[in-house]
């Protein structure tokens, strides 16, 4: 007889598993198929990049490991960038270059609950903070936003209880492409300080704002710096997902007890992607500006195409990042499973998107569509796929 294998985590079994890998296995089995799942650029990072690391190995120090917050250097640049664009004084707050924001999440979430503690999570969400905060053993409190997919501030205030620890925001959100008001951050940023909780802030798609939107940083109310956490990647504006480089702004208080997260988990973010980021600060939002600026045609092609399917769909507004995040209406009395809808459309239909599910919406239909694709033809091609495939999925007479 065999043995038994030896249990996995309970918790980590009631974690989702990842959703983009499972849509990504189905797209490379369906050859041809147009991506409108993945949320990522179709450009790489600035030349600039490839000259620094080219020069990267000329220092015996550089493959040594590195100090645990990041290489000097590096958060410098980062210190100078959050006071000249987001309005953040560095001088009250620590900094820490993380794998990622994704990584910096997590790190934070170790940092500052304690396991049955809860952390307020607005929903749509993104699926990795969801995975995160049960991943570290606390309990997300899930709060629905407004069917704008804005806050809902009033339901965020009824949701703190005795064991809530944070609130998170994330804006300009994935999936839904809302841009949060600067009103409305403010009053979940004085909502955390009253009630002596963080706010955890999720900024990886600052400079992708539309429509006459405007991002905000939270970190830049006086007095916000004891309890606001606010974390930024690059892996969107500057084509750097690879290279796994993102970096938090936190409480100076906090900085010992994340020292001991990152230096058991990953010691140090790659000393060669960090000396690749110097040139990607470098080079800063004037080299991004054109290459989000150039996604504008596809986002009106997008929204003109989901506009040519009327009630079959409902597109809430979506300001911000690079994602529309619709609503899908059959024509009769029935209901539709997101992830089977994926499914058809890929494999019937040669076009991907991400279920709603993934983002914790369980309510009817709702797919995650990206606009950032390189090709201009490739989109629309995909565009034209989506309507004919939500077409006949919507119209189709049930059996």
């Amino acid at each position: 007889m065999s043995p038994l294998p030896p249990p996995v985590s309970a918790r980590l079994a009631a974690v989702q598993s990842p959703i983009i890998p499972i849509v990504m296995d189905l797209y490379r089995r369906h050859p041809g198929t147009v991506s409108l799942g993945q949320g990522v650029v179709g450009y790489g990072p600035p030349p600039a990049v490839a000259e620094r690391i080219a020069r990267f190995g000329d220092s015996p120090a550089h493959h040594l490991y590195q100090p645990d917050e990041g290489i000097p250097e590096l958060r410098a640049a980062i210190g100078e960038k959050v006071a000249a664009e987001n309005g953040i004084d560095p001088r009250d707050r620590e900094i820490m270059v993380t794998a990622g924001a994704n990584m910096g999440f997590l790190n934070a979430l170790i940092a500052i609950t304690d396991p049955g503690d809860e952390v307020i999570l607005p929903r749509p969400y993104f699926f990795n903070h969801e995975m995160a905060i049960r991943m570290a053993g606390a309990v997300p409190r899930i709060v629905a936003c407004r069917p704008d997919h804005q806050l809902d501030r009033r339901a965020i205030a009824a949701a703190v209880g005795p064991r809530t620890r944070a609130v998170v925001t994330n804006s300009p959100n994935n999936p839904s492409g809302a841009t949060y008001p600067e009103a409305d951050l403010r009053a979940v940023n004085g909502l955390c300080a009253e009630r002596g909780l963080y706010h955890l802030h999720d900024e990886a798609y600052e400079y992708f704002v539309h429509d006459g939107a405007t991002h905000f940083s939270p970190g830049a109310i006086p007095g916000s710096s004891p309890h606001t956490i606010e974390l930024w990647s690059l892996s969107k504006a500057y084509g750097f997902a690879s290279w796994r480089v993102g970096y938090m702004v936190f409480p100076a208080g906090l900085m010992e007890t994340l020292l001991k997260v990152q230096d058991t988990n990953i010691i140090c973010a790659p000393a060669i992607s960090q000396h690749a980021a110097l040139a990607c600060l470098e080079a800063g939002f004037d080299w991004c500006r054109p290459r989000i600026e150039s996604f504008a045609p596809n986002r009106e092609l997008l929204l003109d195409a989901l506009d040519g399917l009327g009630a079959r769909v409902e597109v809430p507004p979506a300001n911000g990042a690079f994602y529309v995040f619709v609503r899908v209406r059959p024509d009769r009395d029935r209901e539709l499973d997101d992830m089977a809808v994926v499914r058809e459309l890929i494999v019937e239909h040669g076009v991907a998107a991400v279920p709603g599910s993934a983002f914790g919406v369980e309510e009817g239909c709702s797919l995650r569509l990206s606009y950032a694709v390189a090709d201009r033809d490739a989109m629309a091609l995909g565009a034209r796929r989506l309507v004919d495939g939500l077409r006949a999925i919507t119209g189709r007479t049930e059996r």
